[in-house]
């Protein structure tokens, strides 16, 4: 162990946490509104809503994360000419851009399916005493069956949020500066991975740490608001 290096990688892996918190907070933010919007297309009697709900999660829970980074930071260079066109070049050159899309559109399809499952485990007579109270659509959905699917799906969720901390990784694969970005620049200035990425893992295991205990208070409050 080379504690020269270790010391050197401490606060430049620190320094480069905020651009780590960043994906995840922006990926997940955009996310948990696209999975919402899935979720309920999945849920809807008509094909043309719930089939290309359902193409689009089978495509992104089926490939691998880093394929889909690749295809729209590589793959959108073979249209630049089409996206300049519709002034959309301008974000799909932007590694920022690419790693945020990719990011959410991979979460978007997992949560969207923990949505599901959390509006699905809803028991039918709560909705039916809702209606009986002359609730319409959306008042049941925003006052009786979201809550509760929520209430059911934090569980997996919380388990989503520590896949995307640790998804964010990849960024560094499109030139983006994360944590993992900064320990490959540590390891390849010195030639020794190790200390790096010791450094690095710690880091990925503190924020992981943070988040479970975060959906762990929140179970809690959840379970109290319950009885």
């Amino acid at each position: 162990m080379d504690w020269d290096i270790v010391n050197e990688a401490i606060p430049a892996i620190f320094a480069a946490l905020p651009v780590t918190i960043a994906l995840v907070s922006v990926s997940l933010f955009f996310g948990f509104f696209l999975a919402v919007t899935v979720a309920l297309c999945r849920l809807s009697p008509y094909a043309a809503l719930n089939k290309p709900a359902y193409v689009f999660v089978y495509i992104f829970r089926s490939t691998p994360l880093l394929i889909q980074m690749f295809l729209i930071y590589y793959g959108s260079g073979q249209f630049r000419d089409e996206l300049d066109a519709i002034g959309l070049w301008q974000f799909f050159k932007d590694p920022w851009f690419c790693a945020i899309l990719s990011l959410t559109l991979n979460t978007g399809a997992y949560t969207s399916e923990i949505i599901r499952g959390g509006i699905q485990s809803v028991a039918i007579g709560l909705i039916e005493a809702g209606k009986a109270c002359g609730m319409s659509t959306v008042q049941l959905f925003r006052r009786i069956t979201f809550p509760l699917a929520m209430r059911q799906a934090l569980p997996g969720y919380g388990n989503e949020v520590i896949l995307m901390v640790k998804s964010t990784s990849l960024a560094s694969t499109i030139t983006i500066m994360d944590m993992t970005g900064v320990y490959k620049e540590i390891a390849s200035d010195h030639f020794s991975p190790f200390e790096p990425i010791i450094v690095a893992g710690s880091f990925y295991l503190i924020l992981n740490y943070i988040v479970t205990l975060a959906i762990s208070r929140a179970e809690k409050k959840f379970a109290i608001h319950a009885h």
